[in-house]
């Protein structure tokens, strides 16, 4: 019998089930990243519980998302005990990567995402943390980059590196992007299909001005854009890899004409 695991189903769904449309790509990913504009980062070496208690309340408190990060391996840089508080898009310019590897809540966080974090810290063990759940745990290995915000979801090592070195450059990802953390969902998937189909790679090419509605605007390089972004439900699937329940993502398209 073949062990289920959300993320390899994920990636061979289509957006109305297995062979749906829009495979062999997989459940398509854009529009998937968290919506949280503010993020509180406490370091805890773990083991981490299925859900996160400690900080909680400091983080309703303050309006933001609680994440608990960790050393994926020991390093002098960043010994010692670490807080942040994070508000989207004012973040400073020090790069910060944090690696979903939250095994206890979905086993492909760490099956995949540990190897990943181990990748990102050969090459920038200063900036990169592991961390609790960031939602999508389907998308694994997924991460969010700050100060851009951008999330990425089905990396493995070798393609994270290649991701993170395209972030750092100034570049978005396309091929692993889900979107960028604080931003509605609509206007993340606005955002995404724009740039495939423009070519807008530059992380500054589209800024978010307005969403209303259906309706998102964006600044690009060819000026203000307003386009509408529909969703409807999905076919139900199973969300993770411990619970049975099945339940419907929303998928979202972009309104021709």
């Amino acid at each position: 019998m073949t062990t289920f695991r959300c993320s390899r189903a994920s990636e061979d769904d289509g957006p109305d089930g297995p062979g749906g449309p829009g495979g062999p790509g997989g459940e398509p990913i854009a529009g998937t990243a968290p919506t949280d504009a503010a993020w509180l980062l406490l370091e805890d070496a773990g083991p981490w519980p299925s859900a996160v208690t400690a900080g909680v309340d400091d983080g309703r408190a303050a309006g933001a998302r609680v994440q608990l990060v960790r050393r994926p391996v020991r390093t002098d840089a960043g010994a010692g005990s670490f807080e942040r508080r994070l508000v989207l898009p004012d973040a400073s310019d020090e790069p910060l990567l944090l690696v979903c590897t939250h095994g206890r809540r979905d086993v492909c966080c760490a099956e995949r995402g540990r190897p990943v974090a181990a990748a990102l810290a050969a090459r920038w063990p200063v900036a990169t943390w592991e961390t609790t759940h960031l939602g999508g745990h389907r998308f694994a290995a997924t991460l969010v980059a700050f100060p851009s915000g951008v999330v990425l979801g089905r990396l493995d090592p070798g393609t994270a590196v290649l991701a993170v070195e395209e972030l750092l450059a100034g570049r978005m990802p396309l091929d692993h992007a889900r979107g960028r953390a604080g931003w509605p969902a609509r206007a993340q998937y606005a955002d995404l299909t724009l740039r495939r189909r423009h070519g807008w790679t530059g992380l500054g090419d589209v800024r978010l001005v307005a969403t209303e509605g259906d309706e998102v605007t964006l600044a690009t390089p060819s000026g203000e854009v307003t386009v509408a972004v529909d969703e409807r439900p999905g076919e139900p699937r199973r969300q993770s890899c411990a619970n049975l329940k099945t339940k419907a993502a929303p998928v979202l398209t972009l309104r021709e004409g």
